[in-house]
């Protein structure tokens, strides 16, 4: 392992070319968060409708479906993954591309870059905790034995989440993508099954369903369900700010290819379920599942919640990584992992006590989602 005075990082791969490996590493790292939000986006939109009239089901879903693609589809896939520095994406890479031509407003765009990155380190340290938190909680229902011991297995799952990260996206990436890989399939499939049943659901593909229930409602319900749609966006950034792990074609190709139909036809397939029997409303998701298929679709549906932490995770690495070969941040002394390794991160030598760092931000935001116990109260009030 070489070492050198001067900031080096491992070559970015954004350009290169599209193989298996590349594709299932992108499942696993790239597209848990944004995987996992039909567990609770349409649900949640729903209930921000009021209700499961045949109107509102076709409004959010139609809403939904283009919000998809306007904004993680068209914005990020299409344009934003082509503004690269050398093969990485994020925020640093955009500001590396503005603040050198922007002239007088430089200091400003410097700060609201710095402000959005401030914002991504935030979201990296808290989604980890609240993903396994309510992966762990999910358990509950194949096993309410699980409920009393919620808090110490998410615990020792963020600790074993985050100790694997030193060895590199490519190693994570080949670990969780053929769990992500069965996610999608399943989602795909269950979406479909019920899509068959009721095939009308598919006219609420058509912006006019969007834009007439938005001018029906008005603009105060339509602005508060518009905020629980956006819930199904979450983790859309991560394509960006991941590019240089796994290389703009993969995820271009995962994305349009596998994911994007997957998250459609289970899309679809909840507002199918909701509109043959609005009392499904209340949990489409689970409820696309036969009983007999219920607790394996709870144990699938834990792993996938606890990796969707790591597209933040990759995202927040690659974030330092970035901040320091940019010349405001340039730091001295840094470490290069072997070459043999797809896909790999660059560390500092004081970079293993990140994982450290975020680890103990996520248990520390678990730890206090319980009820204090008595003992902890009168020590407090000392």
């Amino acid at each position: 392992m070489a070492s050198s005075t001067e900031a080096v990082s491992t070559p970015a791969i954004a350009d290169h070319p599209v193989r298996a490996a590349l594709l299932f590493g992108a499942l696993g790292v790239v597209f848990g968060d944004i995987g996992t939000s039909p567990i609770y986006a349409f649900r949640e939109s729903l209930k921000a409708a009021g209700g499961a009239s045949e109107a509102a089901v076709f409004g959010v879903l139609s809403l939904v479906f283009w919000a998809i693609i306007l904004v993680v589809a068209i914005k990020y896939v299409v344009f934003v993954m082509g503004a690269d520095n050398q093969g990485e994406g994020g925020t640093m890479a955009l500001l590396s591309l503005a603040v050198p031509v922007a002239g007088p407003l430089r200091t400003g765009l410097l700060i609201v870059g710095l402000a959005g990155a401030s914002l991504f380190f935030g979201d990296a340290m808290i989604t980890p905790a609240i993903s396994v938190l309510s992966a762990v909680e999910g358990l509950g229902i194949a096993s309410p034995t699980v409920t009393p011991y919620v808090v110490p297995i998410a615990a020792v799952v963020l600790v074993c989440l985050f100790s694997i990260q030193s060895r590199g996206s490519g190693a994570v990436g080949f670990l969780f993508g053929p769990v992500m890989a069965v996610w999608f399939a399943t989602l795909a499939v269950a979406g479909l099954v019920h899509l068959v049943h009721y095939p009308r659901v598919l006219l609420a593909l058509s912006p006019n369903y969007a834009l007439a229930y938005a001018g029906h409602v008005g603009a105060g319900t339509t602005f508060a369900v518009l905020g629980s749609v956006f819930l199904a966006l979450t983790g859309g950034e991560a394509l960006y700010a991941d590019m240089g792990h796994f290389g703009r074609s993969a995820i271009r190709v995962s994305w349009f290819a596998f994911v994007l139909p997957a998250l459609v036809l289970v899309y679809l397939g909840q507002g199918a379920l909701v509109l043959a029997d609005p009392a499904s409303a209340n949990n489409p998701f689970f409820l696309l599942f036969p009983n007999w298929l219920l607790v394996p679709a709870v144990l699938l549906t834990t792993a996938a919640t606890v990796i969707a932490s790591q597209a933040v995770l990759s995202g927040a690495f690659a974030l330092v990584q970035q901040a320091i070969n940019s010349a405001p941040f340039h730091v001295s002394t840094c470490v290069r992992p072997p070459r043999s390794r797809l896909a790999k991160f660059m560390f500092l030598k004081s970079t293993g006590y990140w994982p450290l760092l975020f680890s103990r931000s996520s248990l520390g935001f678990a730890l206090q989602t319980r009820s204090p116990t008595p003992m902890e109260l009168r020590w407090q009030a000392t």
